[in-house]
């Protein structure tokens, strides 16, 4: 299994960490020639959404991935990856197109600045035990659809979903010690393999 991690920005070599602790090859997506590469899946890790997205359209590389996760590669968004899988976005500011590829509505900044970071622990669906969450100016899913299914919750507000084979939370798991949203997201890539 090789598992392909953006690498614009943000904690990809957390995720590239955590996912080879449990088995599976990763490499970075940092241009097109690197987006060729064979892939079973797709991290999108947190960092600043907009830049993001600016650095996604510029090179080249937003039409190619978001075709990919349409034809059903299997994708894991984290806070930003969240932001760019989201169809709706509340408080958008950014004039580059999303992936929108996620049937869920998303409050951008939902939790404040960075002043507004926190840890909590809580249950998440499909995993047997309170999972750690580090939130780091986090969004929130605000609204989603029938076809998204609600993994974990906090505050009423929701911070992890899965639609088919996307994944998205609003907190970051690679910041953490426990790997088993990781194994959650290899075992959704496994399934997609059969």
């Amino acid at each position: 299994m090789n598992i392909a991690v953006l690498a614009l920005q943000g904690a990809f070599v957390e995720h590239r960490q955590m996912l080879r602790g449990l088995g599976a090859e990763t490499f970075e997506i940092r241009q097109p020639d690197d987006w060729n590469k064979p892939k079973d899946a797709l991290i999108i890790p947190g960092g600043e959404s907009t830049v993001m997205l600016k650095l996604l359209h510029e090179l080249g590389l937003f039409q190619p991935i978001r075709q990919a996760i349409v034809e059903g590669l299997p994708v894991f968004g984290t806070c930003a990856g969240l932001i760019l899988l989201s169809q709706q976005l509340e408080n958008a500011r950014s004039p580059y197109t999303r992936f929108a590829t996620m049937n869920i509505t998303t409050c951008r900044n939902a939790y404040g600045r960075q002043l507004g970071s926190f840890f909590a622990k809580a249950p998440f669906k499909g995993i047997d035990h309170d999972v750690p969450m580090t939130f780091i100016r986090a969004p929130y899913i605000e609204q989603a659809s029938e076809q998204v299914e609600i993994l974990a919750e906090i505050g009423g507000h929701i911070v992890a979903a899965r639609q088919d084979n996307q994944l998205v939370t609003a907190f970051h798991p690679e910041l953490n010690n426990d790997a088993s949203i990781h194994a959650y997201f290899i075992e959704m890539i496994k399934n997609n393999l059969k």
